[in-house]
């Protein structure tokens, strides 16, 4: 907190004038002094505030969604894409990688006598899979022939029902069925056998 008293001599320290004036624009310095902290933040990613994070998305094309996208995830998606520069290696990829997602979330697998890039991976969401796929769009050298071998973290419980509807059929030949008047079969309750 700003105060200008100390900013001026102690002689003026005693005249109530001024110890009121000073006291009346303290706080429209301490407002400023506020400002021009958050805009010395804004030149830094990582201190960003929201604003600052969506013009430099908007200023790299990133289509973001705050609903479902943390401020911490954007902050890491604009360092990656600010330091992302060909060329690479497999290492360098599986860092890039690493730093977005966590360390062990992808792995990054490349065959050089087939020129085939893989990557495995176990997403957590959406946003982290466009990101990636961004990533290696970007970084993959064009004669690398790319595989994604994606996974989700959760696992899945599956449950089987069988059902079984029985039908009456009312088409006997030599019997009183007409044509129009009696349907062919009448469906009975539904069953669950399973």
């Amino acid at each position: 907190m700003v105060k200008l008293i100390d900013y001026l001599p102690d002689l003026y320290h005693g005249l109530k004038e001024m110890v009121k004036l000073t006291e009346a624009e303290d706080p429209e310095f301490n407002v400023l002094a506020q400002v021009i902290r958050q805009m010395l933040d804004n030149q830094f990613v990582v201190t960003s505030n929201q604003q600052a994070i969506k013009r430099r998305e908007q200023q790299l094309d990133i289509r973001a969604d705050p609903g479902v996208e943390t401020l911490d995830f954007r902050r890491k998606r604009l360092i990656h894409r600010y330091s992302t520069r060909p060329p690479f290696t497999a290492r360098y990829l599986q860092n890039r990688l690493d730093e977005l997602v966590g360390v062990g979330v992808a792995t990054v697998e490349l065959d050089i006598q087939n020129f085939i890039l893989t990557i495995k991976l176990k997403i957590p969401d959406a946003a982290h899979f466009l990101e990636i796929e961004h990533v290696i769009r970007l970084m993959k050298p064009a004669n690398l022939i790319y595989y994604q071998e994606t996974a989700l973290a959760d696992t899945l419980t599956l449950e089987e029902h069988m059902w079984s509807t029985p039908l009456h059929r009312m088409t006997r030949l030599g019997t009183s069925w007409r044509l129009g008047s009696t349907p062919f079969s009448v469906r009975e309750q539904e069953v669950q056998i399973k």
